[in-house]
């Protein structure tokens, strides 16, 4: 079996693990300095939230130079040695990868929105408005809920796409530089020791280019959970020759965010485009049920045995609240927790669970993130002292 099949993967979302530099972030030498913790538990591999440079408009995901780390977990220098210091334990480590849109910030995004005559101006997915004025079509972004997935350029007269958030502009992937540009950020990464990325969003790489009107019976509905285009999986299938071409059998793990989980064996392709694919969101919207675990499990088994392809078990992440909180008891979660690691397949803890952590309480006027998501992103106490092993009060 190949080491992501027998590994214990553990996430960690950095601004919330540790905080070595005194400022109330956690940052990557605060990752360093608990890898004794981790090899302890006996993960086999560590995965990073994003810690790309970023003006932090989506904590992360929206990225504006994908070859840096931002100055608020460290540098690259600093990565290095938590890389080298991890393999040395015997951790892997892989990255958070967000390649479907960049910031808003992100150089190429500025020079595509300077001028319809830009050579960056085909790398994003800019429309002009429809006929009778408005978005090009009705499709909606997953954040804010219930808003156009489009933002008008007043000083191009065009507006762009973007699934998430207006300061996430998608790229734009039938665009061969686009792809080579990215290709060559997995090489920047491959080529320092990295063991692997997490894919974020990868399901919405390829877009219809008719971009149709969605039928009214979608139209509430997030493009990012229909987007479910062939031509993704031609842009898999390339991404993973990068990967292969490299030693060490580094590994892909695709967000596959769709609410028809059948499409979802597809993005393992013929073993030649993603390695491991999340279950989402079934993964995390499962309640603590026998008959509805009982179901999920025989229906993972029934769409990727045929297939050849290889689950992953996931209880709780950045996005969701914590299966401590939602299953409504420490006996359900540590019950869950023994399924989780039972299973076949690879299994994926969120930092935290290991001491059975609950979404934090916090109220209205400290709230971070508008999503609602900041009660699984609450810091990591560390003992039980006044700050928790945090040498001044963190970031939430």
């Amino acid at each position: 079996m190949r080491w992501w099949q027998t590994a214990v993967v553990y996430q960690i979302y950095p601004r919330s693990f540790a905080d070595a530099s005194g400022d109330g972030v956690g940052d990557l030498e605060g990752i360093r300095g608990r890898l004794d913790h981790l090899a302890w538990l006996g993960v086999d591999a560590v995965w990073l939230s994003p810690i790309f440079r970023s003006p932090m408009k989506d904590f992360g995901y929206d990225v504006a130079d994908y070859c840096d780390v931002d100055p608020l977990f460290g540098t690259l220098a600093d990565f290095d040695r938590l890389l080298a210091e991890a393999h040395a334990r015997g951790i892997r480590v892989l990255l958070d990868w967000v390649p479907n849109h960049t910031s808003d910030q992100h150089p190429w995004f500025r020079e595509s929105r300077a001028s319809r005559a830009s050579p960056k101006r085909a790398w994003y997915v800019w429309r002009d408005p429809a006929p009778g004025g408005g978005p090009p079509n009705n499709w909606l972004a997953a954040f804010p809920r219930g808003t156009p997935a489009w933002t008008f350029d007043a000083a191009t007269g065009q507006h762009y796409l973007h699934l998430f958030l207006p300061e996430q502009p998608d790229l734009d992937w039938s665009n061969p530089d686009v792809r080579r540009a990215m290709e060559d950020v997995l090489r920047f990464w491959l080529a320092r020791g990295v063991d692997g990325f997490r894919v974020d969003v990868v399901h919405g790489l390829g877009k219809d280019a008719r971009l149709p009107d969605l039928p009214p019976d979608l139209a509430a509905i997030p493009q990012s959970a229909l987007n479910d285009e062939e031509s993704t999986h031609a842009i898999l299938r390339a991404l993973r020759r990068v990967v292969d071409a490299y030693p060490g059998d580094r590994v892909l793990v695709g967000e596959v965010w769709l609410l028809l989980a059948r499409t979802h064996a597809r993005y393992y392709g013929h073993d030649d485009e993603l390695h491991l694919v999340f279950e989402l969101p079934a993964a995390v919207l499962t309640p603590w049920d026998a008959a509805a675990w009982r179901e999920r499990i025989a229906d993972v088994a029934a769409r990727l045995d045929p297939v050849g392809a290889w689950p992953t078990w996931v209880l709780s992440n950045h996005d969701v609240p914590r299966h401590r909180t939602r299953f409504g008891s420490e006996a359900a979660a540590r019950a869950a927790a023994v399924l989780l690691l039972t299973l076949r397949g690879t299994p994926f803890l969120y930092q935290g669970e290991e001491l059975g952590l609950e979404d934090a309480a916090v109220p209205p006027d400290r709230a971070v993130d508008p999503g609602g998501r900041d009660g699984c992103r609450a810091p990591i106490p560390w003992d039980t002292g006044p700050g928790h092993g945090w040498p001044v009060p963190p970031w939430l």
